[in-house]
C-alpha cells in the first residue's frame, strides 16, 4: 500500500525542481523534474500500479534517475534527494518563490545579499528599505512583496476546491461505513462549488442518537481525534492537518439541516426572512409553522413548504436568489466541444490521437487542440514548422474517422504591445485562436487593459483565455478593467473563457452576470496538459453554474459548425 500517492509525489518533484533551481543547478535537470511532476499528475490510476506494470517508466519525462526518486516516494513517503536538498537550502526560500514577481534569480539575490532565509525576515526588509535598495528591485517590488506575503498568509487558511472535494469524498465514504449511518451528504462550500474552501462539512443521517455515531469518529482512517463536540455536531481533526465538521440528524429533519449546513449565511438569512413572511419559523435544525413541527425529509420539501422552487446549491450565495426564478443551469452534458488542451507539441503529455480518444469517450463531438505559441519558450511553444507538422497529424487523425472532429487551434501569447504571437498569414490557417497573457503581469491596470483590448481587435482572435491570470491561493489576478474588456469583447464578438483548471477557475463566477449583461459569449476551456486534465471540466461547469449560466450562454455548447461560424465571422 503506497504511503504517498499521485498528488503528493508531484508536489515532491516540484519541490525538488525548486530546490535545484535555487542552488543554480543545470536548467535541463530542473526542467526534467518539473516535466516529471506534470506527468505524474496526469496518471489516471494508482501510481503504484503504473510503477509495477512499467507504464510510468515509458511515460514522457520519466528517466531512470527520476523513476528511482518516484519509486522511493511511493514506497516510503520520502526521497533521499529531497531530504538532502532541504538540508542545503533554507525552506523559507521555497516559500518566497510563491510570491508573485519573485523568481529564482531575485530570491537568490535576496538570500546572498541580505542573508534572508524566512518570510518574516523578508517582510522586515521590504518594510525598512533594504529590499528596495537592491539592484533592479526598487520600491514597487518591495510593496508587491509585502502584498504577496499578506496574500500567502490569507491563502494558507484555504484549500483549492478539487483538493477539498477529494478530502470530503474520502471522508464521506469512510463515514458511510459507520454503523447506523443511513445516508451521507457533503455540504458547505464544497457543495456550493466555491473555488476555495475553508471548511469541510458533512451531514449524516442516522437512526441512533448523535453521540453513538461520534464514538466511531476518532477511529476513522486519517483521523487524529475530535477537536470539539456538542449534542449534534463534532469537529474531526484530520491527518492532513485540516478539520471537518460532522453533523448528525434524524431523517425527518434532513432537508432543513442540509440546507443550513450548505449555506451561505446570506442565503440562509434570506430564506429565514422569507419563511417568516409566510408564517413559518426556520430555527436551526427544524421548520415550524406556529407551534407545529414541519417534517422536511428532503431539501425539496423544505423549499416547497416555503412556496419556493428548489435552488441549486451553486446559486446560494448572495440571498438575492431567494424568490427569484431558477434558470435551467448549464450541465456537463450540454457541452459539445472540448477546448483548450496541450499535446506533446508543447508542454502536454499526450498525443492528438490520445486526447481525441478520451474526449470521444467523454461524449464530446469535437476537440480543439491549442498548444502554446512560440513566445512561450518555457512551455515548448510551437515554431512554424511544428505547426505544419501538427496540422498534418490532425488531418491524419480526422481521416481515420475517430468519432470526434479535431480542430486546429493555438493558445497564442498576447504580447506586451497587444499583438499576437504569429503573423496573420499563420494565424489565418488555424480554425480558432485562444489569446492569453503569460508574461509581464506587473503592467499597470490601464496598460494591461489596453494590451488585452488591442489583441481582441485581431480578426483571428476567438477566445480570451484565463482573462485575469490568477492562480488561486498562489498568485493574485493582474490589474485589469474587466468592464472595458467585456465592452470590447462584445463589440468584437470575442468569447471570454472560464478556464476550468482548478488552480485558475478564471473568469471568476462573481463577474459572469456583468459579462453576460454586456453581451459577451462565454467559453469553457480545460487547459488540460494530460488525459487526467480532461476531467477539469467539472470545475468549470461549477463556475458557470455559480454565475447563473445556461447552455445558450456557452460557446462550446454549439456543435462544431456553430462554433466555427462564430470563430470565422470576423475573418477577412
Amino acid at each position: 500500500m503506497p504511503v504517498i500517492e499521485r498528488t503528493g509525489v508531484a508536489r515532491a518533484l516540484e519541490q525538488i525542481a525548486s530546490y535545484l533551481d535555487l542552488k543554480g543547478e543545470n536548467s535541463f535537470r530542473v526542467r526534467a523534474f518539473t516535466t516529471a511532476a506534470r506527468t505524474v499528475e496526469g496518471v489516471s490510476g494508482p501510481l503504484a500500479e503504473a510503477l509495477a506494470d512499467g507504464s510510468l517508466a515509458k511515460a514522457k519525462g520519466i528517466g531512470p534517475a527520476i523513476l528511482e526518486v518516484i519509486t522511493e516516494l511511493v514506497e516510503s513517503g520520502r526521497a533521499t534527494l529531497l531530504d538532502e536538498l532541504r538540508a542545503d537550502v533554507p525552506p523559507g526560500l521555497i516559500e518566497m518563490l510563491d510570491i508573485s514577481g519573485l523568481g529564482v534569480a531575485k530570491v537568490r539575490t535576496i538570500h546572498q545579499t541580505l542573508g534572508i532565509t524566512t518570510l518574516a525576515e523578508l517582510e522586515v526588509a521590504a518594510g525598512d528599505g533594504r529590499l528596495a535598495a537592491l539592484p533592479r528591485f526598487g520600491e514597487r517590488t518591495a510593496q508587491n512583496v509585502l502584498k504577496g506575503i499578506a496574500f500567502l498568509r490569507e491563502a494558507s487558511q484555504w484549500r483549492l476546491v478539487h483538493h477539498a472535494t477529494d478530502e470530503a469524498t474520502a471522508l464521506a465514504e469512510a463515514l458511510g461505513r459507520v454503523p447506523h449511518v443511513v445516508a451521507v451528504h457533503i455540504a458547505g462550500e464544497v457543495r456550493r462549488r466555491m473555488e476555495t474552501v475553508r471548511e469541510v462539512i458533512i451531514v449524516l443521517v442516522a437512526d441512533v442518537p448523535p453521540e453513538e455515531i461520534f464514538r466511531h469518529l476518532a477511529s476513522l482512517p486519517g483521523a487524529r481525534g475530535i477537536a470539539g463536540q456538542d449534542e449534534r455536531r463534532a469537529t474531526l481533526r484530520l491527518a492532513a492537518g485540516t478539520a471537518a465538521q460532522i453533523i448528525v440528524t434524524p431523517p425527518q429533519n434532513l432537508g432543513t439541516v442540509l440546507a443550513q449546513a450548505t449555506g451561505s449565511d446570506a442565503h440562509l438569512n434570506a430564506l429565514a426572512a422569507h419563511a417568516t413572511s409566510r408564517g413559518f419559523t426556520l430555527a436551526g435544525t427544524a421548520l415550524w409553522e406556529g407551534s407545529r413541527f414541519v417534517p422536511t425529509p428532503t431539501e425539496e420539501s423544505l423549499y416547497h413548504a416555503l412556496g419556493l422552487p428548489w435552488i441549486p446549491p451553486e446559486l446560494r450565495e448572495s440571498g438575492a436568489e431567494v424568490g427569484m426564478p431558477v434558470p435551467r443551469l448549464l450541465e456537463r452534458g450540454d457541452l459539445r466541444g472540448f477546448l483548450h488542451c496541450h499535446t506533446t507539441y508543447s508542454d502536454g503529455n499526450n498525443s492528438v490521437a490520445e486526447l481525441a480518444a478520451v474526449c470521444r469517450a467523454d461524449g464530446y463531438s469535437y476537440l480543439g487542440i491549442t498548444d502554446h505559441s512560440r513566445a512561450a519558450a518555457y512551455a515548448g511553444g510551437m515554431q512554424p514548422d511544428d505547426i505544419r507538422r501538427q496540422w498534418d497529424e490532425i488531418d491524419a487523425v480526422n481521416a481515420s474517422n475517430p468519432g470526434i472532429r479535431v480542430l486546429k487551434g493555438i493558445e497564442s501569447d498576447i504580447l506586451v504591445d497587444g499583438s499576437l504571437d504569429y503573423p496573420d498569414d499563420i494565424l489565418a490557417g488555424f480554425d480558432f485562436i485562444i489569446g492569453s497573457v503569460h508574461s509581464r503581469f506587473t503592467l499597470s491596470r490601464d496598460e494591461m487593459t489596453d494590451r488585452v483590448c488591442r489583441a481582441m481587435t485581431s480578426p483571428y482572435f476567438t477566445i480570451l483565455g484565463h482573462p485575469t491570470g490568477r492562480l488561486l491561493l498562489s498568485r493574485e489576478a493582474y490589474p485589469i478593467d474587466l468592464d472595458r474588456v467585456f465592452e470590447v469583447a462584445a463589440r468584437e464578438k470575442v468569447a471570454i473563457e472560464i478556464n476550468a483548471d482548478p488552480h485558475r477557475l478564471d473568469l471568476d463566477w462573481r463577474v459572469l452576470a456583468a459579462a453576460r449583461a454586456a453581451g459577451v459569449m462565454i467559453s469553457l476551456g480545460c487547459d488540460a496538459h494530460n488525459l487526467a486534465g480532461v476531467s477539469n471540466m467539472t470545475w468549470g461547469v461549477g463556475v458557470a453554474r455559480k454565475g447563473g449560466l445556461t447552455r445558450d450562454a456557452v460557446l462550446n455548447c454549439r456543435d462544431a459548425e456553430g462554433f466555427l461560424r462564430f470563430a470565422r465571422a470576423r475573418r477577412p
